[in-house]
């Protein structure tokens, strides 16, 4: 790897790249504090339920899936715990294991939110594919295939 080397147009296209997922996520950030979370509240309720089937959302669960520290997750599932936003049960197979759900109050907020996401995400869908495929070698419009 440290004989490889960047074109111009390699390093154009990352920073393109960069770019346009900087805009979606400050687009995110925007849009949950303008429904009174904070982003991290945001993708809790988007993470709790859009949790793949057959998998417990525990707070390891979610601290991966957020790439957040064990602790950080559990402190923020306490503050969301306190604006009624989730609520904790234990496992049922393992009663130490802590179990994270979304409260009605959480199950209202998150539709409004996603259906913001989803047009903002159709919208600045090509320029993301675009600037990802320059990067990929890929053509826009293909499917990305893993590397």
């Amino acid at each position: 790897m440290a004989d490889e080397r960047l074109t111009v147009a390699e390093y154009r296209a990352l920073a393109e790249f960069r770019c346009q997922l900087r805009r979606l996520l400050r687009f995110s950030e925007d849009a949950a504090r303008g429904a009174g979370l904070e982003p991290q509240h945001h993708q809790v309720l988007l993470a709790l339920r859009g949790m793949p089937d057959g998998t417990a959302a525990t707070i390891g669960v979610l601290a991966d899936r957020l790439q957040l520290r064990h602790h950080t997750m559990v402190e923020l599932i306490d503050r969301m715990a306190a604006r009624n936003l989730v609520r904790r049960r234990p496992g049922t197979t393992d009663r130490r294991q802590v179990v994270v759900r979304l409260t009605p109050r959480g199950e209202r907020v998150l539709p409004r939110l996603s259906l913001a996401h989803r047009a903002e995400l159709r919208a600045v869908a090509p320029a993301l594919l675009r600037s990802l495929a320059a990067l990929t070698g890929d053509r826009p419009g293909r499917a990305v295939r893993g590397r």
